[in-house]
């Protein structure tokens, strides 16, 4: 079963549930698939796990309090903290996690495993304030110098239906804000996906829109969402700076783009982070960090991955490093895509091998689906969660817990340690005084028009800081 593809309704026979149910899973990661034009396909061994799985409560991690009794000089509270990629950049510069927050099994048990003297909670829903201080060991005139948190970016993506705060993981999105303006920490990082730059507050279906339907109203906005965010924590006192970074500018051996919002207590505007790597040398950086370079030292022996099945084999050992579907003889282009070959877009996940000499993509939660496939450059198969491990800059020795796609969704999910490192060091260069090294119009992103001064003027024709209009928030 491990090397096949399941259509929704072949899942849903399966399961013993409806299409719509399995569409459901699908949306909240439950279970692997890739959207294909207008249709899913899942992975079946997704499948599998999920209906054996099964969830044995003597097998899962209790929430508990802090096992320490030290408190150290620069103290975090980490929320929806996955396999802990971003609090592992924050320690490495020496601010050091005292609380994680998680709901997924397997993500908790990773915790425990590697961090079991920091407090760990589940539903972020489930503690006041006041709790999460307890848990975490703190009084309640203890300062809290850093909260970091990447809620669930599902309800932003672009992949999605973009429901925003109407979505269940969007209105866990308004409940850590609410808890940031609460515990009143000295500062608050927020990670998240693009899309969250361009989602509104209210979501309009596409086909609801155009000259026969009235015009969307200002919750329906692109955009609303992130302005949303920012006036409430501008009303609680923060600053705010945001921007979209590339985490290959900060030394991640990964084209992985991610929005980071950084907001201080003191309200002083943070500077946005400081690249040390760059594409094409520019201020005479390093050069990005490549595949080549992130899996030197790894052991041949001993991987752990999915499978391709074999009638995409035969295509995959007709490419080289850094080759995709377009470089097949160009009579075998239709035949290996099957129905995609007429889906729109270019397709660049279709039969993937990785160059060498280049950054990885961004990793996915699932190496071998088709649309979004991993695969090693020379070897064929895709890559392995060891390599997976390296290039999202897990050391060798932290183990990822649960099943082998429940590794895959953990590592894929994960911030890379690098931009960690980065939104720490900014953090401490503001603490101590010192003047930030600034590269004029740097490159963050493949994108422009990201930053939060730009962002505002672009979407809403004025500076968002200086604006006296409001959006109102409708949750059905």
């Amino acid at each position: 079963m491990a090397d096949q593809y399941l259509s929704v309704k072949e899942t849903s026979e399966i399961l013993n549930c409806s299409e719509q149910y399995v569409r459901q899973l699908l949306r909240y990661g439950e279970i692997s698939g890739e959207r294909i034009s207008s249709r899913w396909i899942v992975a079946s061994e997704s499948v599998q796990n999920y209906r054996i799985k099964g969830e044995d409560e003597s097998l899962s991690v209790p929430d508990h309090g802090r096992r320490s009794f030290s408190k150290p000089d620069l103290k975090a509270l980490s929320f929806f903290s996955g396999c802990m990629g971003l609090d592992l950049g924050l320690e490495k510069e020496g601010i050091q996690v005292l609380l994680a927050c998680e709901i997924d099994t397997a993500a908790r048990k990773t915790i425990e495993i590697n961090r079991p003297d920091v407090a760990l909670i589940g539903d972020i829903r489930d503690y006041s304030a006041t709790e999460i201080r307890e848990k975490a060991g703190l009084s309640s005139t203890d300062e809290i110098d850093v909260i970091v948190g990447g809620p669930p970016c599902q309800a932003f993506s672009s992949a999605g239906k973009r429901q925003g705060f109407n979505d269940e993981r969007g209105n866990v999105f308004l409940t850590f804000i609410d808890l940031i303006t609460e515990l009143k920490p000295r500062f608050a990082v927020i990670e998240n996906v693009r899309g969250l730059l361009s989602a509104p507050l209210k979501h309009r279906p596409h086909e609801m829109r155009g000259r026969n339907f009235p015009t969307l109203s200002q919750d329906e906005q692109r955009g609303g969402a992130l302005l949303f965010i920012t006036q409430r924590l501008r009303e609680a006192g923060y600053s705010i700076s945001f921007n979209l970074y590339n985490s290959a500018n900060f030394g991640s051996p990964q084209q992985r783009e991610r929005v980071i919002l950084a907001c201080s207590r003191d309200g002083k505007k943070l500077p946005y982070l400081t690249p040390t790597h760059s594409e094409k040398s520019l201020y005479d950086l390093p050069r990005w960090r490549t595949l080549r370079e992130a899996l030197e030292g790894l052991p041949k022996n001993g991987h752990h991955f999915v499978k391709f099945p074999e009638k995409r084999l035969k295509y995959y050992r007709l490419l080289k490093p850094g080759q995709y579907w377009r470089d097949l003889p160009k009579e075998l282009h239709q035949e290996a895509l099957g129905a995609s070959y007429h889906a729109g877009g270019g397709k660049t996940g279709f039969y993937r091998r990785l160059a060498w000499d280049k950054p990885a993509p961004t990793l996915v939660t699932h190496p071998a689906m088709p649309a979004t496939d991993l695969a090693h450059p020379e070897e064929d198969r895709p890559l392995s969660i060891e390599e997976y491990k390296r290039i999202q800059e897990f050391p060798d020795d932290w183990i990822i817990t649960g099943t082998l796609l429940d590794q895959y969704r953990q590592v894929g999910n994960a911030v890379p340690c690098s931009l960690g490192r980065a939104i720490a060091r900014m953090l401490l260069t503001h603490l101590k005084g010192e003047v930030p090294i600034i590269y004029s119009d740097f490159p963050y992103s493949r994108y422009h028009k990201t930053d939060d001064v730009s962002w505002s003027i672009d979407t809403f024709g004025y500076l968002e800081e200086s604006s006296e209009k409001q959006l109102s928030l409708n949750l059905v």
